[in-house]
């Protein structure tokens, strides 16, 4: 069956974004006169739960506290703001062979979309700061507020699928992490795995392949997202290891 879509998750995989999102959490909390801090660690840890406001709301109940739907609410909207404020500054970059790979697909006709749970704004601001102007058209887009449950469960990936009109066999999806993994491999979608600076060392297993970035060991091209549907027991694109460095 021909490859006829290539489908992006966002924080993590099209750009390294978690970094930039953690300070904007910070700040956010700061701002509103809060002690809370998120290291690097603990992130890592609530980056299980996916969603921001569900991640603030996880984090206050682990340490006891409490906050109303309202008031987590505003501090994510604060904290979008301040993220979207680093996007512009240029804090945040495409990971290697992501602007590559969307300009291939483009050129071959093939369908490019977006199926992720953070918020709108969010892609908004990366789209508009951190992708070539020729390459932010994309023909579906499903984001947070489009979803009633968050990956891993499968909901965005269905309704990228129903709106792009393909089937799950006509798609290659590129994830970071096992929560996006398994929301993509439960619709049946083969699935590439970049892991991120946060994801790395998660349980990649159903992946088709999991490589370092869309550049190393070597480029990932169309023809290569093909095989993975085409021949999911190829030995030469099969699960890779991770290299050191």
């Amino acid at each position: 069956m021909p490859l006829r879509a290539v489908i992006f998750d966002v924080d993590g995989t099209l750009a390294e974004t978690e970094e930039a999102h953690r300070a904007a959490f910070n700040r956010a909390f700061a701002e509103a006169g809060h002690c809370w801090h998120w290291t690097v660690d603990a992130y890592r840890d609530l980056l299980r739960v996916t969603g921001g406001q569900l991640r603030i709301r996880a984090y206050l109940d682990a340490i006891g506290e409490a906050a109303t739907p309202d008031e987590i609410a505003l501090l994510h909207r604060r904290k979008n703001r301040i993220y979207a404020d680093l996007v512009e500054s240029g804090a945040v970059q495409l990971r290697p062979g992501v602007a590559r790979l969307i300009a291939e697909a483009r050129r071959a006709g093939l369908l490019v979309a977006i199926a992720t749970t953070t918020s709108r704004s969010n892609i908004d601001a990366l789209l508009a700061h951190a992708l070539p102007q020729d390459a932010v058209r994309f023909d579906a887009i499903f984001a947070g507020e489009d979803v009633t449950a968050k990956k891993p469960d499968p909901e965005v990936y269905q309704k990228v699928l129903a709106a792009l009109g393909i089937a799950a066999g006509d798609a290659i999806a590129i994830e970071d992490s096992r929560n996006g993994l398994l929301a993509a491999t439960a619709c049946g979608i083969a699935t590439v795995i970049t892991p991120s600076v946060y994801s790395a060392g998660e349980d990649f297993t159903e992946a088709r392949l999991v490589t370092p970035d869309l550049e190393r060991p070597r480029a990932i091209d169309l023809a290569a997202l093909a095989r993975l549907i085409d021949e999911p027991d190829s030995a030469e694109y099969a699960v890779a290891e991770i290299p050191d460095g």
